[in-house]
């Protein structure tokens, strides 16, 4: 039934929604759109760089058609997921940075090394 009221919605705005937005689950919930994982900070990345550019490129237009804003709509939920990995890592980075400083402090050298390389190989992905 949603599906139908769904459909009729979009042909009277005039919209032509993906059939991905037109799909209701059982409990006639809307079905949102299927982002891409980011299980990893490498992923995270590639997709906050490809998505945003993306993005930038839709919201550059002079006017933004409702299939436009169809479109960023599907963008976020990658976006989303992307970016709560990246402050899940960015979380934990800050606590082995804390780390590289607490072994300053104490002259560990090897606190500080050890820690250090861990803080660079997340930084050196973020940053790249």
């Amino acid at each position: 039934m949603i599906r139908e009221v769904l459909a009729m919605t979009a042909l009277i705005w005039g919209v032509n929604l993906p059939a991905a937005a037109l799909d209701a689950t059982s409990d006639n919930r809307l079905e949102h759109y299927q982002a891409l994982p980011a299980e990893t900070l490498e992923q995270a990345v590639t997709n906050l760089r490809s998505h945003n550019d993306h993005l930038q490129r839709i919201v550059d237009q002079a006017q933004l058609s409702d299939e436009d804003l169809v479109k960023v709509h599907e963008l976020t939920y990658t976006l989303e997921l992307a970016l709560e990995r990246l402050q899940d890592e960015l979380s934990h980075t800050a606590d082995v940075l804390e780390e590289v400083h607490l072994g300053s402090e104490t002259m560990d050298s090897n606190r500080v090394r050890d820690n250090a390389a861990r803080y660079l190989e997340v930084m050196q992905q973020v940053l790249r």
